[in-house]
C-alpha cells in the first residue's frame, strides 16, 4: 500500500527487460501487472472465511506469454488488445476517403490489432499512485503506419484498486493523424480460482440485443433479440463452454455483465461506459503451455468480458463510431467489482 513491488519478469528477445507490479489495497486485494502488453497476470480477491483466490488465468513467466503468442489461436490471456479491439472485415476500412489495408491475422481479417497487436508490446510506467487506493499507469506510443493504422497512437492504461474491492480501468488515447481506435482488456475469469473451471459458476448479461455475425465472426449489421435463445443471460444461467459474441449495451448507468460463484459465494459485476461486451469462452493453450503453478489451462478455463466498441465498426455506419480525430481523446473505463458474501 506504500509502495509497489517492482520485479524483473523476464527479458525479451532482444534483451528489454520486462518487469511486474504489484498494488494491494487496504482490504488485502492485490493485482500483479505486467509491462509486457499491460497485461493483468494476477488479481487475488479475499474472501469472507478470510481466504483469498486468484480469480484471473495467467503465466508465472514472460516466456509463457510470448510462446502463447505462437499458439494457432493465440489466447490474449490478461492482456490489453489493440489498436483495434475484435475483428475488422477483411483486413479493410475506408478513411477521409483512403482505403487502409491492415495485416490479416485471422482468416481474411485482422484481429485485436494484427499480427503484433499492443498485447505484444513492452509498455512503459509513467505513474504510480500509492495509498489507500493504488494505481498504476502505463503508456505505449504506436507509431503511424505500425499494423498499418495512420497516426502516432499514445495510448494509457491506468489499473486502480478501489476501497470498494474494484479494478478499474481507465483508458486514454491521442493521435497525430485521424484513425480508428477499440481498446479492451483481455482477463479470463474464474470466480473459482485459474486452476478451476466455469461449470457451476452463473452469468448475467445486462441485455435483450446481440449482433448478427457471420461464420467468421464478422458483424453483419443487424441486431439480435435474445428471448428465447441460447444468448438469453438476462436472469442467471451457467455459463456457456463456448461463446464468442457481442452483447449490445443500452444503458451506461447499469452494469453490463456479471458472475457469481456459489462455491466461493464470490460475484464479479462488470461496469462499462463501452457500448458493446463481447463475452468470449474457449480460450486454451491447446496443451503446450502450463498456465502459473503449472497449471493446465483448457477452453472452461475461464471467461473474458471485453468491453468495447462493436467489431468491425469502421465499416459499418450505423455502429458507434471508431474514429479518433487529430486533437481529440479517447476515453473509456471498464470496471470489475468483486463482492463477497
Amino acid at each position: 500500500m506504500t509502495a509497489s513491488n517492482k520485479d524483473l519478469f523476464g527479458l525479451m528477445p532482444n534483451g528489454e527487460e520486462v518487469h511486474s507490479y504489484g498494488l494491494q489495497n487496504a482490504n488485502g486485494m492485490s493485482v500483479k501487472v505486467v509491462t509486457f502488453g499491460a497485461t493483468v497476470s494476477e488479481l487475488k480477491v479475499p474472501l469472507k472465511n478470510g481466504k483469498s483466490i486468484d480469480v484471473v488465468l495467467g503465466f508465472d513467466s514472460l516466456e509463457g506469454y510470448l510462446q502463447s503468442f505462437q499458439l494457432a489461436g493465440a489466447p490474449y490471456i490478461g492482456a490489453t488488445v489493440g489498436r483495434y479491439a475484435g475483428r475488422i472485415h477483411n483486413s479493410t476500412f475506408n478513411l477521409n476517403g483512403q482505403k487502409i489495408l491492415l495485416n490479416k491475422n485471422n482468416n481474411n481479417n485482422s484481429l485485436h490489432g494484427g499480427l503484433v497487436g499492443f498485447s505484444q508490446k513492452v509498455w512503459t510506467v509513467t505513474n504510480e499512485t500509492f495509498g489507500k487506493e493504488p494505481a498504476i499507469t502505463l503508456t505505449y506510443t504506436s507509431p503511424a503506419n505500425e499494423e498499418n493504422y495512420p497516426g502516432d497512437l499514445t495510448v494509457n492504461v491506468t489499473y486502480t484498486l478501489t476501497e470498494a474491492n474494484e479494478l478499474k480501468i481507465d483508458y486514454s488515447a491521442t493521435t497525430t493523424e485521424d484513425t480508428v481506435v477499440n481498446l479492451t482488456n483481455h482477463s479470463y475469469f474464474n470466480l473459482d480460482g485459474h486452476s478451476s473451471n466455469l461449470n457451476e459458476q452463473e452469468l448475467v448479461v445486462n441485455t435483450d440485443q446481440i449482433l448478427e455475425i457471420t461464420s467468421e465472426g464478422i458483424p453483419t449489421g443487424r441486431y439480435l433479440q435474445v428471448e428465447n435463445t441460447e444468448f438469453d443471460f438476462l436472469t442467471p444461467k451457467k455459463c456457456p463452454s463456448v461463446i464468442d459474441n457481442s452483447f449490445v449495451l443500452h444503458n451506461k448507468n447499469e452494469f453490463a455483465a456479471s458472475l457469481f460463484s456459489k462455491k466461493n459465494n464470490l460475484k464479479m459485476i462488470v461496469f462499462t461506459d463501452q457500448p458493446s461486451v463481447h463475452i468470449y469462452v474457449g480460450g486454451n493453450c491447446s496443451n503446450k503451455i502450463k498456465g502459473k503453478e503449472n497449471a493446465d489451462y483448457h477452453p472452461l478455463s475461464g471467461i473474458c468480458f471485453e468491453t468495447q466498441n462493436f467489431p468491425d465498426a469502421p465499416n459499418q455506419d450505423h455502429f458507434p463510431s471508431a474514429l479518433l480525430k487529430k486533437g481529440d481523446e479517447y476515453t473509456q473505463f471498464t470496471t470489475y467489482k468483486f463482492e463477497s458474501f
